[in-house]
């Protein structure tokens, strides 16, 4: 099979997977192995030679490495040493340790039980972080342990990438090759990082003074895959070089700018890289040892846990924070799948062993969002002192608010919060404010702040700040699951209760307003009206009209701010491009079906389009009526995402 086939085979196969996996709310990374499973050797057989995609995957690898060591940071590293170096090392190593003695027990090599240890000793980076986001627990004491736990991991896997290949060697010539590359690392290492931290910036200044994207693009490809190259040609791997690239741009100020830039390419050869992962996955040697895949799942599961809860607590953590720690960390991560591949090239481990432990880091994927949406439940099962600890920060917040009547609850003292709690303040109207950043709360109310620890998305929490005598909620963070599910709490306590909510921009409008809210501000449009507010006054405008103005676009819901023409600069930072509303210019011409017609015959509101404006002999009428009637020349201004709008211009146009 040619090389064009197989990648056109892979490319719609992974298509139709993350479709289907992102609609059941589960990781992309599972729809690529799932992929792979079933194209590959073992079940439908559609792609016989799995090198064939194999050496076009690898460089997902590559990309991947790169992207970690965009977020390598000295500072950063430094600020949180105790956990990732004491920490995450301990949890690597102990693994490592424990994965061996248990792999030699079963009559295997140490070799195989150090490189499944490896692979074993993993945690989902992608995975983790984004679930910490998502439930607003990236500050939490378990936040900080499981970040920097996963950071060490992420280091660990460039050593371990030049560790397991050098096994295949008589152990005379391992100590040799290991040492001569640790040598060749060291020298490259140094010279790399010596004359690129010096270079780096300035030769980034004079690619960017050419303003191209398309120049930047391509110099980002060839630092990545230039130092990937010196390092493959030193006789260490190409991740090694891409992970230095990555660490020395992260230095210079270009780095968010590489990071949105390199994504597409690390995320398609990545999802490339999964597949051939799950074509290695054999289904019917799998269920013919299913006993063995469900021991080496649960062993997995609970030594990972026991050990990194027990190291927690030895580093003096709270047994609640251990315990949630533990139940984060336990599964298995992606970069499992990478070392896997290397012990299958090396033939380490016997097929059912290799099998056994990639279904169990498959499985183990699967089950930990749904061990971490429990993690709260367990945690209080077989923790006593955490109910003793959330009763004293119930008690704490109920103090706070014990003597308020019609006062604000203030969802989130971040910036937002604290200038907000400032105006509350200048009016006499007093507040209880719910933050989850224990450093932050603690200076506040020292400051004299009335702020608590306290999740605003537990309705517990929302019930001892006094959300059933308060007079308004105002949530200040922008996470729409997150304002959701605080809304829903607040319309059960008290449904009265009017609730303002911050949202990005008008994308979520409707659906905040859906869920409860009585007031969304959308931050880009506000910061559009206090723009035009003061360039209005300057150009002469009186500001008594001005005022009114803004006053009435606020009346209206931002109706006629809502929506913008979009250009090939702009991006959907985490919108899908499906999703975004946005303003098309549509002109009418000789043979348009709609011309002659109404806007309430044309019924493109059943299409979710609003036709803001109609543009007539270059004079602009805004909020056109239903009995507007459309003529030849006519220039309609439509408001809807891309498909809805592809719908309304085929009906307006076609009938």
């Amino acid at each position: 099979m040619d090389t064009l086939p197989i990648v056109l085979m892979l490319l719609g196969a992974s298509v139709a997977a993350v479709i289907v996996f992102r609609r059941l709310n589960l990781p992309p990374v599972l729809g690529y192995l799932f992929v792979g499973a079933l194209i590959g050797p073992h079940a439908f057989n559609l792609i016989h030679r799995v090198s064939a995609a194999q050496h076009l995957a690898e460089f997902g690898v590559v990309f991947l490495m790169f992207s970690i060591g965009l977020e390598f940071s000295l500072p950063k590293l430094y600020a949180m040493k105790r956990i990732v170096f004491g920490l995450g090392f301990l949890q690597v190593a102990a693994s490592l340790l424990v994965t061996t003695a248990v792999v030699m027990l079963c009559g295997l090599s140490w070799q195989a039980g150090v490189a499944l240890g490896g692979a074993l000793s993993l945690s989902s980076t992608a995975v983790l972080t984004k679930l910490l986001t998502d439930r607003l627990e990236l500050d939490s004491p378990h936040g900080r342990e499981v970040m920097g736990v996963l950071l060490f991991q992420d280091l660990a896997v460039v050593p371990l990438l030049i560790l397991i290949p050098s096994f295949s060697r008589p152990p005379e010539e391992m100590a040799v090759m290991m040492a001569v590359a640790l040598l060749k690392a060291a020298v490259v290492l140094s010279v790399v990082l010596f004359l690129g931290q010096r270079l780096m910036s300035k030769w980034f200044f004079i690619v960017a003074r050419g303003k191209s994207a398309e120049l930047f693009m391509l110099n980002v490809l060839l630092i990545t895959l230039g130092l990937a190259q010196l390092t493959e040609f030193a006789g260490l791997s190409m991740a090694l070089g891409a992970f230095v690239a990555g660490m020395l741009i992260s230095e210079t100020e270009y780095r968010h700018r590489v990071e949105e830039d390199i994504k597409p390419f690390r995320d398609v050869l990545m999802g490339l890289f999964f597949v051939t992962i799950g074509m290695l996955l054999d289904m019917p040697l799998v269920l013919r040892n299913l006993p063995l895949v469900l021991a080496v799942l649960v062993a997995l599961l609970f030594l990972k846990f026991a050990l990194v809860a027990g190291l927690s607590r030895l580093f003096g953590s709270p047994t609640a924070t251990a315990l949630r720690s533990g139940l984060w960390l336990c599964a298995g991560g992606e970069f499992g799948f990478v070392l896997l591949a290397e012990i299958k090239k090396l033939h380490f481990a016997p097929s059912p062993a290799l099998q056994a432990v990639l279904a169990a880091l498959v499985l183990s994927m699967l089950l930990a969002p749904i061990v971490v949406h429990y993690s709260d439940k367990l945690v209080l099962r077989f923790a006593a002192s955490e109910w003793m600890l959330r009763s004293m920060a119930l008690t704490t917040i109920a103090a706070q608010s014990m003597g308020a009547e019609k006062h604000a609850v203030i969802c989130g003292f971040g910036r937002n919060g604290q200038y907000l709690a400032r105006f509350l303040g200048q009016e006499g109207v007093s507040y209880v404010a719910l933050d989850l950043d224990p450093e932050r709360v603690r200076e506040a109310a020292a400051a004299g702040e009335t702020v608590v620890y306290g999740d605003a998305t537990r309705r517990e929490t929302l019930a001892a700040a006094g959300v059933a005598r308060a007079s308004v909620m105002i949530v200040s963070f922008a996470d729409v699951h997150s304002t959701e599910r605080a809304l829903a709490h607040a319309r059960d306590l008290n449904p009265a209760l009017p609730v303002v909510v911050r949202s990005h921009d008008e994308k979520d409008f409707e659906r905040l307003l859906a869920a409860g809210a009585a007031e969304v501000v959308p931050e880009a449009l506000e910061a559009s009206m206090t723009l035009a507010s003061h360039a209005l006054i300057h150009a002469g405008v009186p500001i008594n009209r001005v005022l009114k103005r803004v006053r009435h676009t606020r009346l209206a819901r931002y109706r006629t701010l809502r929506g913008f023409f979009r250009g090939g600069s702009d991006r959907d930072d985490e919108v899908r491009e499906t999703e975004q509303t946005r303003l098309h210019s549509l002109p009418l011409t000789v043979g348009a079906w709609a011309v002659g017609r109404t806007l309430g015959e044309a019924a493109v509101a059943g299409f979710d389009v609003e036709v803001t404006a109609v543009r007539r002999r270059n004079i602009r009428a805004l909020e056109p009526s239903d009995d507007t009637r459309f003529e030849i020349g006519d220039v309609l201004v439509l408001l809807g995402s891309p498909a809805a709008l592809a719908l309304a211009e085929a009906r307006l146009l076609k009938g």
